[in-house]
């Protein structure tokens, strides 16, 4: 009998999935998971309805996640992963040889876990190189009382529901503004702009109130249905958005110009030009 997997993230508007093989479906201590195989899409991961992976597209968002901050900041030594427990950002931010540190604080042990047996490709040793910390907590609450800072800050988030709610508030925010080290840059997940406007529009307003320069940068991954993805960017270095092309250029063939398959120096000048019903949310 054929199965069908339904992600009920948006109120009009669903999509089914065929899992051609269930690997794991089962509650977690914090929420629902499913894994499983798909003809199209390759490996998938679903929290409580809604992909979060996909083992076909899952280069995009995480190239993009990662270097586009990275190669925007430029001499980033320490980077923390707020979610992320996929591994895939911390795969990506590990090849930016500058960085001593990347911690990654994940609330739900079980996803790293699953994600270490499903999805070792996603990962591809990050867990266990010697820069990563892994930190099972909940990211409000470590922000909120380490003493540490940080040059870039990733919020590799769920949607703002179940868990991963917290992850949007002022309050959350602005205790990752007080984690930054001085230049720092804060980025985030925040979902489909044609589809969650709302969404974009209220962490936008949030970053305008704590930061000199709050803006959007967008790029497209297959599963995550309803149009290009938006990734907020906050951060009080006004010159970091505006780099040249030839600038990011220079950063990556000092990084030794390890191979990518979404970012290039062009996409990343290319991700901040934003369509108009963008910004207009992003710019209020």
């Amino acid at each position: 009998m054929e199965r069908w997997v339904e992600e009920t993230l948006h109120r009009g508007f669903r999509v089914r999935l065929k899992a051609d093989r269930v690997l794991f479906d089962s509650e977690t201590e914090h929420q629902r998971l499913i894994i499983f195989d798909n003809a199209d899409f390759g490996r998938v991961m679903m929290l409580d309805n809604v992909v979060q992976v996909s083992t076909a597209d899952e280069f995009v968002y995480h190239e993009m996640m990662s270097h586009v901050p990275l190669f925007a900041h430029g001499r980033a030594k320490r980077a923390l992963i707020v979610g992320g427990g996929d591994g895939g950002g911390l795969r990506e931010a590990l090849k930016h040889p500058d960085l001593e540190q990347v911690t990654l604080c994940e609330i739900d042990q079980s996803v790293i876990d699953l994600c270490r047996e499903h999805f070792p490709d996603v990962s591809a040793g990050a867990y266990d190189d010697p820069r990563t910390r892994i930190v099972i907590a909940d990211g409000t609450k470590f922000v909120a009382v380490t003493n540490e800072r940080f040059d870039v800050i990733l919020v590799d988030s769920t949607d703002p529901i179940g868990p991963g709610a917290v992850l949007f508030t002022k309050e959350f925010y602005t205790d990752c503004r007080r984690c930054l080290a001085p230049g720092g840059l804060l980025v985030t997940q925040n979902g489909l702009p044609f589809l969650q406007a709302p969404e974009l529009k209220q962490s936008i307003g949030y970053f305008c109130e704590l930061f000199d320069d709050a803006f959007a940068y967008l790029a497209t991954t297959p599963s995550y249905f309803g149009g290009p993805m938006s990734y907020g960017w906050a951060t009080d270095d006004v010159d970091l958005r505006h780099l040249r092309h030839d600038a990011i250029e220079r950063r990556y063939a000092d990084a030794g110009a390890f191979p990518t398959r979404y970012w290039r120096p062009d996409v990343h000048v290319a991700a901040f030009a934003l369509p108009t019903y963008v910004r207009e949310l992003v710019e209020g």
